[in-house]
């Protein structure tokens, strides 16, 4: 009699995406798919501390590792013994920047892995002419398309969510994220705007409930000055209460900012407002529509009030 092979050992596969907070959202379609397409493997995460506790509390990874994000020579060093200890057999760099290009060379003097991504020398090149300029799901679909695998439409984040009684907000509500990235103003459309939509929605008897960390309390203190019925929780949530806020809003309006991708990708149903100091335009969820004008002097809070009432359908 034959024996029987033994059975193939599961593959080591690594996924490398490091932020920034709204392309973690973005990318959880990709993650999903490369977790079930590699059911049977092992599949770690490299991002930074800073995500690694979402990615944990995602269920998705096997093991999570940490990025130091430094661009000192022992940074660097940390990740390659990181990379080499991992004998993968596979990576997926969704980053794909200049940082973790410069992974691909840090496991010289080999084996290297199957790389997909942008790293001179990968066996899976993902390069092609405007290519920071697609937006991310649909660069994530890319890449890992001549693998077979496909993300669906929208993301699955049923595991986002947290008791939100605490805050005592009566329902209905609807969540507002003014801010942005500290370096990025130019993609906040006006605060009196954002005041103008409170105020319209208190009149239809939705609380307005503002949302974003805690340098954005002045922003908050605008809107509730301008409408006094408006509930400030900036520098108030935790990544899984703003889930379950998210989950339980009437809808939301933000501008492009990791917040307003995560609410939109929970499923609430939300206007993501952007100018062209954004590009690409994107967001991920069911229900979310992107609101553009080139200028933000060109759009009114009316017509955002209208397309949340599309979206909410």
């Amino acid at each position: 009699m034959i024996p029987a092979a033994p059975p193939a050992r599961p593959c080591r596969i690594l996924v490398i995406k490091l932020g920034a907070f709204g392309d973690f959202f973005l990318a959880q379609t990709a993650f999903a798919a490369i977790r079930r397409h590699h059911a049977a493997d092992h599949l770690s995460l490299m991002t930074l501390p800073s995500l690694a506790p979402l990615a944990r509390l995602s269920g998705l990874f096997d093991e999570v590792l940490e990025d130091p994000r430094e661009r000192s020579l022992a940074a660097y060093l940390a990740v390659r013994r990181i990379l080499r200890a991992g004998r993968f057999d596979r990576v997926y760099d969704l980053q794909s920047q200049s940082r973790t290009n410069r992974y691909f060379p840090l496991l010289f003097p080999g084996p290297w892995p199957e790389w997909s991504g942008t790293a001179r020398g990968a066996s899976h090149p993902d390069r092609y002419e405007g290519r920071r300029r697609v937006a991310a799901v649909e660069r994530y679909a890319r890449q890992l398309a001549p693998f077979g695998i496909v993300p669906d439409p929208v993301p699955d984040l049923s595991w986002l969510d947290a008791d939100i009684g605490h805050f005592g907000i009566a329902a209905p509500f609807a969540l507002l994220v003014p801010g942005s990235s500290p370096g990025r103003p130019d993609k906040r459309w006006p605060v009196r705007r954002y005041a103008e939509v409170a105020t319209a929605l208190a009149g239809r008897g939705v609380t307005p409930v503002v949302v974003g960390t805690g340098i954005e309390s002045e922003l908050a203190r605008s809107i509730a000055d301008a409408c006094p019925g408006t509930v400030d929780l900036t520098g108030r949530t935790s990544v899984p209460e703003l889930g379950g806020l998210a989950r339980r809003a009437w809808g939301a309006v933000g501008n492009d900012t990791g917040p307003t991708q995560l609410i939109a990708a929970v499923g609430c149903p939300t206007v993501a407002v952007y100018s062209n100091a954004s590009g690409p335009t994107q967001s991920s969820g069911p229900r979310v529509v992107m609101h553009r004008r080139p200028d933000f002097a060109e759009m009114d809070s009316a017509g955002v009030l209208a397309a949340l009432d599309r979206v909410r359908g």
